[in-house]
């Protein structure tokens, strides 16, 4: 399947990730990069998104959100716009804790068949990807557009 993401599509689905999301919106998520089968999103750190106060450590769902969001907008990016993704799977490993800092995670996409695909995705804080805090492998459906 030959696909190729144009600037239309990209304005779309960063208007999806940042806009018309509601839980994105609430996490302040943004769009870093969008390439086809690779994507990078950014959440500013803020003291409403510490999951435990005595270590000034992020929740662990801000990292698994932003793994499950990344790897399912690289898979789209291999896709027809109109095509539906859903998640199936979603693996988190916690490597280390997220102090207060900001937050970069990087897709990239695995393998995009025509009914699922996946991708594997690294969280860090932002200006130190060495620093891994965590690592996800997902899973998606894809149910293709229906020909016209």
């Amino acid at each position: 399947m030959e696909h190729s993401l144009t600037t239309k599509d990209f304005t779309y689905f960063r208007a999806i990730i940042e806009e018309q999301i509601p839980f994105h919106r609430l996490l302040g998520v943004k769009v870093r990069f969008l390439g086809e089968g690779v994507c990078t999103l950014y959440v500013p750190f803020r003291e409403e998104l510490v999951g435990d106060s005595m270590r000034s450590t992020l929740h662990g769902g801000v990292l698994s959100t932003l793994i499950v969001t990344c790897g399912g907008f690289a898979v789209w990016s291999m896709c027809n716009f109109n095509d539906k993704i859903s998640t199936i799977d979603m693996r988190v490993d916690y490597l280390r804790p997220a102090f207060d800092s900001d937050l970069v995670a990087e897709s990239r996409v695995r393998f995009v068949g025509n009914r699922v695909g996946n991708a594997h995705t690294v969280v860090y804080p932002d200006g130190a990807p060495d620093n891994i805090l965590a690592e996800g492998r997902s899973v998606y459906n894809i149910k293709r557009e229906s020909p016209r």
